[in-house]
């Protein structure tokens, strides 16, 4: 692919070749980047499972498979934008490509390459919003809801690239699931997997529906936390589901128990009730947006972040206990009806 698509449109290509949750905190700029660039194709450079959410999103055209900082595998496009870091590999890999214009933060590494100065300490939305500010383009870190699945066209960015989908899941016949996450990318976010079985079971016997969602990778670990909740084997989907299938449970679901991960921006997006644990990470940097979410954190704000790649669960996550979240998750239930 070339500066130009088949169609003959310009071609954008955005580097964000993270994650479930890095790719949704990244929406707002990249609906900011359809609004101000209508006629361009809109090529996002991340890893091919996330290519469901697409539709979901409204704002790019087809994705590229890349995972991590790149080598990005495209050919003199029009505009390049850096949504994956500060760089200098994401940079690097971008201006690879020999783009007419590239979109990035500052960095020492590359003194003639214009940008604002990576902000450290600024909410992940934020952070993009204000990068394509910087560089003339206005975007809204609220601009973050997405379609639900039910009601999404099939073609990828197909809608008016000025709509914005309302945070709200689709219209069920009765009480959605309740939905308990316990995977997470890294062990540092992870809650010990009895501490979700207590949580479900409880939630079980009072009468909710509960489905242990995850990852192929997290199927053992959920199976287990159903198992010690005594929920039926047929309350695990995780390995189950493909990511538009698990957006599809959390848009319909009643309410959302997880950790800092990408199903607590999946509830974010769709407006889902969410109780959300933190530990090495502060919410002010990943939390959710304003709605029906209550955030669980006894870090310390005054002190840097822990590491969130940690090989063991953070200290600050393990303070926080079962019936805390339990009283959480009661609080919203009480007062939300999906």
């Amino acid at each position: 692919m070339g500066g130009a698509a088949g169609d003959g449109r310009p071609v954008m290509v955005v580097l964000r070749g993270l994650g479930l949750g890095d790719l949704l905190t990244a929406v707002p700029a990249l609906r900011a980047l359809r609004r101000a660039f209508p006629a361009h194709r809109i090529t996002l450079a991340a890893p091919a499972p996330l290519a469901g959410l697409l539709p979901l999103i409204g704002a790019c055209d087809d994705l590229l498979d890349v995972t991590g900082p790149g080598p990005v595998p495209l050919h003199r496009p029009d505009l390049a934008v850096n949504l994956h870091g500060s760089g200098p590999q994401s940079t690097v890999a971008l201006l690879a490509t020999r783009p007419r214009r590239l979109i990035s933060h500052a960095h020492p590494g590359l003194p003639l390459l214009p940008g604002p100065t990576w902000p450290a300490r600024s909410h992940e939305r934020v952070r993009w919003c204000d990068l394509l500010t910087w560089h003339g383009i206005p975007a809204d870190p609220t601009d973050l809801a997405l379609r639900p699945p039910t009601t999404a066209g099939h073609a990828p960015g197909g809608s008016t690239p000025a709509e914005r989908p309302a945070l709200s899941g689709p219209a069920r016949s009765g009480p959605g699931p309740v939905i308990v996450h316990p995977g997470a990318a890294h062990p540092a976010r992870r809650w010990p997997p009895d501490r979700f079985a207590a949580v479900a079971a409880a939630l079980h016997h009072a009468g909710h529906d509960v489905l242990v969602t995850g990852t192929a990778a997290e199927r053992g670990l959920a199976r287990r936390v159903a198992a010690a909740a005594g929920l039926p084997e047929e309350a695990v989907t995780a390995g189950r589901t493909d990511v538009t299938g698990l957006a599809a449970l959390v848009a319909s679901a009643r309410l959302v128990v997880c950790g800092d991960t990408g199903v607590a921006h999946l509830a974010g997006a769709f407006g889902t009730p969410s109780v959300v644990l933190f530990g090495p990470t502060p919410p002010a940097l990943w939390g959710p947006p304003e709605g029906p979410h209550t955030v669980l954190w006894h870090g310390d704000p005054g002190h840097p972040p822990g590491d969130p790649h940690a090989g063991r669960p953070d200290p600050a996550l393990l303070t926080i206990g079962v019936e805390e979240v339990l009283d959480a998750a009661t609080d919203l239930l009480e007062v939300t009806v999906r």
